[in-house]
């Protein structure tokens, strides 16, 4: 068995990772505040999930074409231009927020430029880890990268809920800024991975022939598809959590952080434990089995009205999170040849496209039924998705 902490040694690897807690952590500050200020301003659920999947069109729209660009060009420039405009537009909100001009709609648009920025720097992202470790390290070094981002999840909401709470949005966005500038200066440490590439066929081409190789491994088409069912079925209920703490818990920012830390702390314990699978064991039944703890979760959550028992549900939902976050995007990348693995990660990525796809319906039924009828809803269709996706040798094996 490898050891947990292998790929950790390569020091470029080291700043990568740092560089990328600093930036998530950013974002799941952000995730709680950016849904609590909606909700503070608007007091509606499908307000605050549109506010929430305001970066998915984008997503949807350019991540093939951020693959193809992961492909061509130097991984570590676009993470750090991606960065840049992030810092861009938290600022922008921030100073909305200090000069009493923010309004619901800044926070939508700025989500969909937020959107735009990971359809790059997702593909790349994932991309630059084969480029700075050995090929025997790649399943530790992904899962030691979701691990990072499980970290961040776990304790980034519980300090971004307390800032909110005590010190107002303004605050908040202050700090996430300061995260962001960490990531810039981290992820300047990592040397270029490669040149540009002097042979360059038309981008609707490498596209083209990306399609091709997905339609030759079953493999990849599968795990791409698990990964937009599982994010269109889990991320959404993340987007309801602030009108969840109101509506079932009496609660405000400080339980959300609390939840959300929750999940981190559950997606560390099951990114962890993922680093030390061996590289060529079957990851598949490992991924369909957290797949089914994370819906086994959301429909708890629906049921519940008790903030102890709900935190409690959140780590097990973040278990859950560890096949998503490490195990899927490490099996994508090790079954898809080097030349293409920028483009089908853009595919990966395009997964937080469809978002909305069950985001809205869920604010809707939020709004109409209550937010543990959404709940329970996201929770069982995600169960009856991956026992029939588990009957596909192809993924088990």
């Amino acid at each position: 068995m490898i050891n947990t902490f292998d790929s950790l040694r390569n020091r470029n690897f080291r700043f990568l990772v740092f560089g990328m807690i600093s930036m998530i952590g950013g974002m799941n500050i952000q995730m709680l505040a950016r849904s609590q200020l909606g909700w503070d301003l608007t007091s509606s659920s499908l307000a605050v999930t549109l506010v929430g999947v305001g970066f998915a069109p984008p997503m949807l729209l350019f991540s093939v074409f951020g693959g193809v660009v992961s492909d061509r060009f130097d991984n570590k420039n676009i993470i750090q231009l991606g960065q840049l405009g992030v810092i861009f537009i938290t600022s922008f909100i921030a100073i909305s927020i200090f000069t009493n001009t923010i309004t619901i709609y800044h926070l939508i648009i700025v989500s969909f430029f937020q959107g735009t920025f990971w359809a790059f720097m997702m593909p790349a992202r994932q991309s630059i880890i084969a480029e700075l470790v050995d090929d025997n390290q790649l399943n530790n070094a992904v899962s030691l990268n979701a691990a990072g981002m499980s970290l961040t999840t776990m304790i980034s909401p519980a300090i971004g809920g307390l800032v909110y709470h005590y010190f107002g949005p303004g605050m908040t966005y202050v700090l996430i800024t300061l995260f962001c500038i960490i990531a810039i200066f981290s992820t300047s440490m990592i040397p270029s991975t490669k040149s540009k590439n002097t042979k360059k066929p038309k981008m609707f081409r490498e596209i083209k022939d990306v399609f091709l190789v997905l339609k030759s491994n079953n493999l990849l088409m599968y795990l791409i598809l698990l990964a937009l069912i599982t994010t269109l079925l889990t991320m959404p209920t993340r987007t309801l959590f602030a009108p969840y703490a109101s509506e079932r818990l009496s609660g405000g920012a400080l339980q959300v952080g609390l939840m959300l830390a929750s999940i981190g702390g559950g997606a560390l314990l099951g990114t962890l434990i993922a680093a030390s699978i061996p590289q060529d064991s079957k990851k598949g039944k490992y991924i369909l089995l957290t797949s089914i703890i994370s819906g086994i979760s959301i429909l708890i959550l629906g049921f519940s009205s008790f903030t102890l028992f709900s935190i409690f549900i959140c780590f097990f939902l973040g278990i859950g999170d560890a096949g998503r976050r490490s195990l899927n995007p490490s099996m994508i990348i090790e079954k898809t040849p080097v030349e293409f693995r920028g483009r089908v990660m853009g595919f990966y990525a395009m997964s937080f496209g469809f978002i909305p796809l069950g985001a809205i319906p869920m604010g809707i039924i939020a709004d109409k039924f209550g937010v543990n009828i959404a709940f329970i809803f996201s929770g069982i269709a995600l169960i009856i998705f991956t026992i029939l996706l588990s009957n596909k040798k192809v993924i088990k094996s």
